[in-house]
């Protein structure tokens, strides 16, 4: 086994039918590549993971007792959330910080990163996926956790979370109405960005299989630090609970993507 490993899995009771994923879980890199390049306080920046994700995972999946996959390399390395034809998958700059690790990089590289790290991840994801459905003995809900800056060049972004998504409703539509049934809130619906993105983690193992899924942003700084972490593990634990246990969740449909049919169920 690598002395890195690509992904760390979760345990939790798979009878569960829920499985999270958390892409952009970590800002770690393995040893070979320093910090490519690039100082240590970028690190703590959003373009090197998703703030608050990694606790807010680890809190979720104990209290609804469901497994989670978390990728551990930082994204700045290459972005678990990209299909491997993005161009976008090692970014050569980010937010204004050019990444010298990342340019030039040859085919080589870019090859040995997919495979040691990009591919694992995503192969877990889909053992996950496997296990859990083979244990419920229907696909199961699948969850994925991410976070967004609280502005984006100057531009203030309202939303204290976001659910993001293609063309499929069925998880969709009630989790944005369950978070918005608090007053307090103000969800989006694919807000601060679209959620369809071609053979990214959602489309690749829920979208292109008919497996329920919705993908959750929660603004960076309400999950920064502890407290906020443990208030929206609160917050969205019940939530996700019971939208697992809504039967209809898991009718069979069918979905005209933006980008060509998906057969469901």
């Amino acid at each position: 086994m690598q002395s890195f490993p690509s992904f760390e899995l979760i345990q939790g009771n798979r009878d569960s039918g829920m499985v999270l994923l958390a892409d952009h879980a970590k800002n770690s890199l393995p040893q070979e590549y320093g910090t490519l390049g690039l100082k240590e306080s970028v690190f703590s920046r959003h373009i090197a993971y998703d703030i608050g994700v990694e606790g807010l995972t680890r809190q979720l999946a104990a209290r609804l007792g469901v497994p989670a996959v978390m990728s551990t390399f930082s994204r700045l390395l290459i972005d678990p959330n990209r299909g491997e034809d993005d161009p976008t998958l090692v970014m050569k700059i980010s937010d204004g910080a050019i990444i010298p690790g990342n340019h030039p990089i040859t085919d080589a590289q870019w090859q040995h990163r997919l495979q040691s790290y990009h591919r694992p991840y995503h192969d877990a994801v889909e053992r996950e996926i496997t296990a859990v459905a083979e244990a419920r003995g229907r696909a199961p809900l699948v969850l994925s956790l991410h976070s967004y800056t609280p502005a984006w060049k100057g531009v203030p972004r309202p939303w204290h979370a976001a659910v993001l998504w293609d063309n499929d409703p069925r998880a969709v539509r009630p989790l944005i109405e369950r978070l918005a049934a608090d007053t307090d809130l103000l969800i989006g619906d694919n807000e601060p960005y679209d959620g369809a993105l071609k053979n990214d983690t959602m489309y690749r193992h829920c979208m292109m299989k008919g497996i329920p899924h919705a993908l959750l942003e929660v603004r960076q700084d309400l999950i920064g630090d502890d407290n906020g972490i443990s208030a929206w593990a609160e917050r969205l634990a019940p939530i996700f609970a019971s939208l697992n246990a809504d039967p209809a969740l898991h009718e069979y449909q069918r979905f005209a993507s933006r980008t060509g049919p998906y057969p469901a169920g």
